[in-house]
């Protein structure tokens, strides 16, 4: 570490300022005349002056270096094509579907969802209270398949009752939904594009413990992708349906 330090040490300048006490020294002594005195003042400033133009021209090699390394970036990342949809695991899974509740906007759309992976309060908490008490989602309109009403209203509707925002659920549209797919979709971010969290029932997608079905794998749709407005016109026709 001391020896870090030491090479940090500007030693130009540390020669510089010893030479310089040196010769004051032997002037002083009357070890050397003014004029040598003054010959070795004015070689030294052009020492250090030469000192300056390098470390001046290496600067700029610098500055030149990190521009090019810059329009190289910049290049590479316009050419680079966003993915459309990006797999999420078991490990981000849940971390995943916290961020995209946390930053969902405007009225959101929860489709063909498992109410029985909702049923255990941990999980409630985690994966539906936080868009039910975000102040940015204005309303939250789920399609359900018939066979969920009773969840629904045994399981469902207490626990929202308890949550802040609760008037922003809207009654469920029923409906019998022959898709394997399920959907959360909502508008994300301040430019509001819309994106969707999209999970198929099911194995290898979804796991089945005691009691539910869980998702083990889902799919973060990108607003850029031809996908989502597929998926907001399959959810209309079963909004129409019901």
């Amino acid at each position: 570490m001391k020896l870090k330090q030491l090479l940090r040490l500007d030693w130009d300048a540390i020669a510089g300022i010893v030479a310089a006490v040196a010769v004051l020294v032997m002037h002083f002594l009357h070890v050397i005349e003014a004029d040598i005195l003054l010959m070795i003042a004015v070689v030294l400033i052009a020492l250090l002056f030469l000192r300056d133009l390098r470390r001046e021209r290496h600067a700029e090699r610098m500055n030149e270096s990190v521009q090019q390394t810059e329009a190289v970036v910049k290049e590479i990342q316009a050419k680079l094509i966003p993915p459309d949809v990006i797999l999420i695991g078991p490990r981000q899974l849940r971390t995943v579907s916290e961020g995209f509740l946390v930053h969902a906007r405007g009225d959101m759309v929860w489709f063909h969802v498992c109410l029985l992976m909702y049923k255990p309060q941990s999980l409630f908490d985690s994966l539906l209270r936080p868009a039910i008490e975000n102040p940015l989602v204005t309303s939250i309109q789920f399609v359900l398949d018939q066979e969920q009403r009773e969840l629904w209203e045994d399981e469902l509707v207490p626990k929202v009752m308890m949550c802040r925002g609760k008037e922003k659920v809207k009654e469920p549209y029923w409906t019998t939904i022959e898709e394997n797919v399920s959907l959360i979709i909502s508008d994300i971010g301040s430019d509001k594009r819309t994106e969707c969290l999209l999970s198929f029932w099911g194995e290898p997608f979804m796991a089945h413990t005691v009691g539910r079905d869980v998702p083990r794998y889902i799919f973060h749709v990108q607003s850029q992708s031809e996908l989502v407005g597929r998926f907001v016109d399959l959810v209309r026709s079963y909004r129409v349906s019901a």
